[in-house]
């Protein structure tokens, strides 16, 4: 899973466009235009990373205008990105994530933007996650709670999926996936998702399956049958345990992936060096003199045709 993260003044700013003008339209009180003087300030403190001077800004909208609700995920925001997980016990940092869990869970319910309400509960599970109050029994509700309101969105399914995971509940990790690739069987990323959780169950041909899915619903991006000799290469060159034959037939699958993305990108320069490397270690297993010669040889070429295309990009000849 691309596990949700905080995300930088600039690409939550994006989502709302902060219309600060016309949030507030018809209100002429001095109190609403306390308000969205307040709600301007804080817009730009927000936009310039400054969390604290921001918080203070948002907090005196709402106190001038507390029917604002579009100004509770940027106020959670700001308070979320002070907090400082090196820092946890201290009362003063525990309040700030405090501060941005309450504000988070009034963004959810009460924005008046659909996909805000969506980028809330989404910043509610990662207050929860690992790398801050690591509560995933927290986290696992709203989850829950946002694959009911986008029981069709795949994504949902792969942060629940994380939170099995990293519970240690692999069984229930891999259902939800499945549940994933269920409600979405086209995605691309669906499969990604699936090869990594199986990559790290140390399951090989169910992580290349996946892969080679994913692959197979971009046929022209080169990127996927790369990033499958990549896998087949790594498994080939680092797990002594394999046969002889089990070695042979997955350097020969990476070196059909790496010709899949080069038929798409000649230039591409990663799929020539990992064919290269795959030719190598095709040449190691021959024991026929002259066949390895010239697999050592065609190696060579994809290397040396891999540095020069590397040389010309760096100097902007390419």
């Amino acid at each position: 899973m691309t596990r949700t993260r905080t995300a930088s003044a600039l690409t939550v700013a994006v989502v709302l466009g902060f219309s600060l003008a016309a949030a507030g339209c018809g209100k002429y009180s001095w109190s609403s235009l306390q308000a969205q003087k307040a709600w301007r300030d804080a817009g730009d403190l927000y936009k310039g990373s400054d969390w604290k001077g921001a918080a203070e800004k948002f907090e005196a909208a709402l106190a001038a205008d507390p029917s604002r609700s579009e100004i509770y995920f940027y106020l959670g925001n700001s308070y979320d990105n002070q907090y400082k997980p090196t820092r946890a016990g201290e009362p003063e940092n525990d309040a700030l994530i405090q501060k941005a869990i309450a504000n988070y869970e009034k963004a959810a319910e009460k924005d008046p933007k659909p996909e805000m309400r969506t980028l809330a509960l989404q910043y509610l599970v990662n207050a929860y996650g690992p790398e801050k109050l690591n509560a995933p029994e927290k986290a696992e509700p709203i989850v829950q709670r946002m694959i009911q309101v986008e029981p069709n969105e795949p994504k949902n399914y792969s942060y629940l999926a994380k939170i099995y995971e990293e519970s240690g509940r692999f069984e229930e990790a891999e259902q939800t996936l499945l549940k994933a690739r269920e409600v979405k069987p086209d995605d691309p990323q669906v499969y990604m998702t699936m090869s990594g959780f199986y990559n790290r169950q140390g399951d090989f041909p169910k992580t290349m399956e996946a892969l080679h899915r994913a692959a197979e619903l971009e046929p022209k991006n080169p990127q996927g049958y790369q990033l499958e000799a990549t896998y087949y290469w790594e498994k080939a060159y680092k797990d002594h345990r394999l046969s002889t034959a089990q070695k042979k037939d997955y350097i020969a699958k990476g070196i059909e992936a790496a010709d899949k993305a080069l038929a798409l990108n000649p230039d591409y320069s990663e799929a020539l060096s990992y064919k290269n490397l795959l030719l190598r270690m095709l040449g190691n297993e021959e024991t026929d003199l002259a066949k390895r010669a010239a697999l050592y040889k065609e190696a060579d070429e994809l290397r040396n045709r891999a540095i020069d295309l590397n040389k010309k990009r760096a100097a902007g000849t390419k």
